[in-house]
């Protein structure tokens, strides 16, 4: 989960453009051989890094977040905006309780009902999870990805891992192709070199004490290559650990494009 929102780099975007303009109208990828007077079936990783780019592009979003697993059920509800403005309004529930998680030009605040706050940056923001205890440093990120635009994060699962198409599931009334895939830890978080020798070695560190290797993802991207849906699942030596962000409120790429084409 990159630590940052920003918009893509201008090397990415230009061949996030040219994926785009070979899109086509079916987001349902197929095997490679294709039917005669079909649409070409466009390969996952294309249809991720489009819709990945799209979302990008809207610069704000809402999310709803689920996590579930041995730590119990957390929840989160908000908007995140990125690009020219860095901010996120979110309500969330954890072990301390109900909260307030809001970002304002890169200051991270988390509050609690009962009036217990704590404080950070996009770099500590990890501080700020109860698991991360009184060292703070990585904690399994819950709370960057919180405040991280997922198209970031979908960016950087088809740069890394290998997708393949689950075809096509409704998503909240909405027809979405579904792809499923999943990135070794060290190729997800280098994806897009925002992390530092240190940050990055604090981060592997991590995963590795907890037994965990990769990370499973699967992702819906509906009409106009909107990502609706992000879900992540890490398996390591305590359990399994399941994240799902739903998103929502971000314009489309292609408002007459559909996921069957």
């Amino acid at each position: 989960m990159p630590p940052a929102l920003r918009p893509a780099a201008p090397a990415r975007a230009a061949a996030l453009l040219l994926l785009g303009a070979t899109t086509g109208c079916s987001l349902l990828a197929a095997p490679a051989t294709g039917t005669p007077g079909q649409p070409a079936p466009v390969p996952p990783k294309q249809v991720v890094l489009t819709a990945a780019q799209a979302l990008d592009d809207s610069g704000t979003a809402r999310i709803d977040v689920v996590q579930e697993g041995p730590a119990g059920r957390r929840t989160a509800s908000g908007t995140l905006t990125w690009g020219a403005r860095d901010e996120a309004a979110l309500t969330v529930t954890d072990e301390l309780g109900a909260g307030r998680l809001t970002v304002r030009d890169g200051a991270v605040d988390l509050a609690y009902q009962d009036g217990r706050a704590k404080h950070a940056d996009r770099a500590t923001a990890e501080s700020l999870d109860p698991a991360a205890g009184a060292a703070g440093g990585w904690a399994g990120g819950w709370t960057t990805a919180l405040i991280t635009n997922p198209g970031s994060r979908a960016y950087a699962v088809a740069q890394a891992g290998t997708l393949g198409s689950l075809g096509g599931e409704d998503v909240a009334g909405t027809t979405a192709a579904h792809y499923r895939g999943s990135t070794p830890v060290a190729e997800y978080f280098g994806a897009e070199g925002e992390l530092g020798p240190d940050r990055l070695a604090a981060v592997l560190d991590w995963y590795q004490r907890h037994g965990v290797k990769t990370i499973d993802w699967d992702l819906w991207v509906g009409p106009g290559s909107r990502l609706l849906r992000l879900r992540e699942t890490v398996t390591g030596d305590t359990g399994t650990t399941v994240t799902t962000t739903e998103v929502s409120g971000a314009a489309s790429a292609d408002p007459t494009a559909a996921a069957t084409g």
